[in-house]
């Protein structure tokens, strides 16, 4: 592939993944009232971050990196114990949790690999469809104007618009052919952007207001400080952005027609312990692999990591040049949410496929992939259930991904790996083929 096809497919990717990383600083800096210049610092930072993560997980080394397609940006999990544990503490507990949990990672990524034999498809697959579509409610928000509170949420300008984002990527899907097909998410956020900007809704005032240079600095807002409850929050928080990076990792795996080994899971948990820490170092966020970019790969067919290696030096240019990052704040949430549903439809599909390898005729499999989906689903649409619980398991299980991965990987240890099943693999082939005489 061309140098500049690959660059236009990096920008794709960087698009894909830019509004879910940058919200992140948004939510945390305005929970702890960061004002204009330290949030304008933050947003610049935590982008050119994202760069440097993303290399660290792209370069396969002997100790780091996976080398699949992959970007790395903040892990969104994070941001309601990060903004708790800021409030509460300051500044300074919040990073060196941050870097506490960056180096358990890092630690524990050896132990972590060696439990691959917990993740077959039935686990694996329910992870990737419980990603992809507990993420399209965001894409649905954002449709409606990212904020659904707000007066004017659906309003009909930005559902037309939203709408025709999304028939632009599906029209270039089904009609275009070759390299205008692989950009067809590109293609449908500008010109989305540019639809929305002839309608009224599109601002520059971003642009005007940034710098036009600004360099990370090491603890920019103060030396960490280390706290015990907030450093076993964080590590909480950790194990759960691993089990979401193990399955985007298979998800890659099954794209690119890779088989992910113990050895390939060590190094890309290393890149993400090492990506954790320089975020508390320089006063940005923890890093995980985003499942965004998985629907990116699967969409355009471009499998190579040629293009990654584009959006991290983007993402490292604009968090350099903070006036020319803020153009791609511009772009309306309607558009971004018309893209998204289409990006994360792909992901839960992906999921789909994979589950296409699990022999559902024996009930054990169906019960460990319809529980977890459904409890994955519905804490994604009620996580108010839970806010009776403690604080420190409310962060745990508000999330839907995290109670479906975990529910995943409990039941398939219970329904699959117990000693009795694991002993009688013939008469668990009995009762698998009698089943259906049953019914």
């Amino acid at each position: 592939m061309s140098w500049w096809r690959s660059a236009i497919l990096g920008f794709q990717h960087l698009l894909a993944m830019y509004s879910g990383d940058v919200i992140v600083p948004l939510l945390i800096g305005g929970a702890l009232h960061f004002n204009a210049m330290q949030m304008a610092y933050l947003i610049s930072a935590d982008i050119f971050m994202c760069g440097v993560a993303t290399l660290l997980q792209l370069k396969r080394t002997p100790l780091t990196g996976i080398g699949l397609p992959v970007v790395l940006g903040c892990a969104v999990q994070a941001v309601t114990p990060l903004s708790a544990i800021g409030q509460h503490y300051g500044v300074g507990v919040m990073y060196g949790a941050i870097i506490s949990a960056g180096v358990f990672i890092f630690l524990s990524a050896g132990w972590f690999s060696k439990i691959k034999h917990f993740f077959p498809p039935v686990v694996t697959g329910s992870l990737i469809t419980i990603i992809g579509f507990t993420l399209i409610p965001v894409g649905f928000q954002d449709l409606g104007g990212g904020d659904a509170t707000a007066k004017n949420f659906g309003d009909p300008k930005m559902l037309l618009v939203g709408f025709l984002t999304m028939a632009i990527i599906l029209g270039l899907n089904a009609f275009a052919k070759g390299f205008l097909k692989s950009l067809s998410i590109l293609a449908g956020i500008l010109i989305g952007t540019f639809i929305a900007g002839a309608m009224g809704m599109v601002s520059l005032k971003a642009v005007g207001q940034a710098s036009w240079f600004h360099l990370p600095q090491f603890f920019y807002f103060g030396a960490p400080k280390f706290e015990w409850s907030s450093i076993l929050t964080m590590i909480l928080v950790s194990l759960t952005t691993m089990v979401e990076s193990t399955g985007v990792f298979f998800a890659l795996g099954e794209i690119t027609g890779r088989k992910i080994g113990a050895s390939d899971l060590k190094r890309g948990y290393r890149a993400e312990g090492i990506a954790v820490i320089l975020g508390g170092l320089f006063n940005t966020f923890p890093y995980s692999t985003f499942s965004e970019n998985v629907g990116v790969v699967q969409l355009s067919g471009v499998k190579t990591r040629k293009p990654l290696y584009f959006s991290a030096l983007f993402l490292m240019l604009l968090g350099l040049l903070p006036k020319i990052g803020a153009l791609a704040t511009v772009i309306p949430n309607a558009v971004l949410g018309g893209a998204m549903i289409v990006m994360f439809g792909m992901v839960g599909v992906q999921g789909i496929r994979m589950l296409q390898q699990v022999d559902f005729k024996d009930n054990n499999n169906l019960l460990v992939s319809a529980i977890s989906i459904g409890l994955g689903l519905g804490v994604t649409v009620y996580p108010q259930i839970f806010q009776a619980l403690p604080q420190s398991l409310q962060i745990v299980l508000n999330n839907g991904v995290v109670i479906g991965s975990f529910s995943a990987v409990i039941l398939n240890i219970v329904f699959n790996m117990r000693p009795s099943r694991a002993s009688s693999p013939a008469q668990t082939q009995v009762t698998t083929t009698a089943q259906p005489q049953h019914k």
